[in-house]
């Protein structure tokens, strides 16, 4: 394939100091967040020359992205409710049918996709995968869902799915077009699907415990909630709710070490990465490291001890994609760190973890907003842009 240039530099000291919140990148109210960025002297600069760059084709509001295990074969989902997949080997183009009708607008749409590490081959094949999206629901409600099927690839440019059901939804459906979440993460043990559900804007279900919004839900492989989740067995209570006093969760992964972790969303300042523990209360929206849009203050996570507090926040905000853990294959230096896709400014944010703490180690500079971020077979960096023509770029050592 050609190699047309991408502008990749890293911002100065200085211009990260200035970096602003701006319009939310998921579509929320503009407002301004009290600065507290991290100090210069903590933030590497490099040279743009340490990387290169290779784009694979752009997509119609691509969401999210994912490798088939065993392969070099990327699958993209569209908002729309499209999805594409790309051989990284060749830079074949291809299209999936069979695919759910999805509820489009605000930040609904086709959303995440997963598939069972434990299903690993080296061609395509068949094999299990699963999808979140919108789903409409009655008297213009709406809410997110995840659905199973069995993807066939039988053709060099085409794959379709067959038997897709829903295996688990948002309940309430409520009314708007915000904070469905609906990141997925499978665990290390291949035995139980994490979902985020978020808080639909509607911020107080988020602190009930008797429905799934603003939380994060543990489930068997076939939607079923899994047996010893936070409030199994107890009457009134969600039985697939994990954790709760979420707010918009937009990454969900788990580390070397097989803890997981959420990217969340915060309001007006307040983005935040959190260690993700079963039964914990992360506050929203009783406490946050941000305010709400119209100025009111939100007391901090310091002043409510029995909230569980982020390991890191950024106020300004970063307004988060999606992030991954890197393995240090082609980067050593950057083993076990936390690559952060952001919408607002366009960066790539690296973390690094002391424990259950996290710091802002760098920051690269970017064109346009970076809706994902996964790492491929061979540790290269692969980078999914946000809106119409989005697209797929391949970052590796200069």
């Amino acid at each position: 394939m050609t190699e047309p240039a991408t502008r990749i530099t890293l911002l100065s000291t200085a211009a990260l100091a200035l970096a602003s919140c701006g319009v939310q990148a998921t579509g929320e109210t503009a407002a301004d967040a009290r600065s507290t960025p991290a100090p210069a002297n903590e933030i590497s600069v490099a040279s743009g020359r340490e990387f290169r760059t290779r784009e694979f084709g752009a997509f119609d509001e691509p969401w999210a992205a994912a490798f088939a295990p065993g392969t070099r074969v990327i699958f993209v989902t569209e908002r729309g409710g499209t999805m594409k997949f790309v051989d990284t080997a060749t830079g074949r183009l291809g299209t999936v049918s069979g695919l759910p009708r999805v509820d489009y607008g605000g930040q609904g749409g086709l959303g995440d996709i997963a598939f069972l590490p434990g299903e690993s081959s080296a061609t395509l094949g068949k094999r299990t995968i699963y999808l979140s999206w919108a789903e409409a629901g009655d008297g213009d409600t709406r809410g997110a869902v995840v659905g199973r099927g069995l993807l066939v690839c039988e053709e060099a440019d085409a794959c379709r799915i067959d038997g897709l059901q829903v295996i688990w939804r948002q309940a309430p459906k409520v009314t708007g077009r915000g904070h469905y979440s609906h990141r997925i993460a499978v665990s290390p043990d291949g035995r139980y699907l994490f979902v985020s559900s978020g808080d639909r804007q509607k911020m107080d279900p988020a602190q009930d415990t008797s429905n799934n919004l603003g939380s994060i839900v543990r489930l068997n492989l076939d939607g079923s909630p899994a047996a010893g989740n936070a409030f199994s067995g107890q009457a009134g209570k969600a039985q697939d709710v994990w954790s709760y006093g979420h707010r918009n969760v937009l990454g969900l992964q788990f580390d070397a070490q097989g803890r997981l972790w959420d990217l969340e969303h915060g309001p007006a300042g307040g983005d935040e990465i959190n260690l993700v523990r079963k039964g914990a209360n992360y506050g929203w929206p009783v406490v946050s490291e941000g305010d709400h849009y119209d100025g009111k203050v939100i007391p901090p996570h310091s002043t409510r001890p029995e909230f569980a507090a982020p390991a890191i926040s950024w106020n300004p905000v970063i307004a988060p994609g999606d992030f991954t853990f890197y393995s240090g294959k082609l980067w050593p230096e950057w083993k076990g760190q936390a690559l952060v896709g952001g919408m607002k400014p366009t960066v790539l944010v690296r973390v690094a973890f002391d424990g259950e703490r996290a710091r802002e180690v760098s920051r690269i500079d970017f064109e346009r907003r970076i809706r994902d971020i996964l790492e491929g077979p061979d540790g290269a960096v692969w980078i999914l842009e946000d809106k119409a023509g989005g697209r797929l770029i391949e970052m590796r050592p200069g």
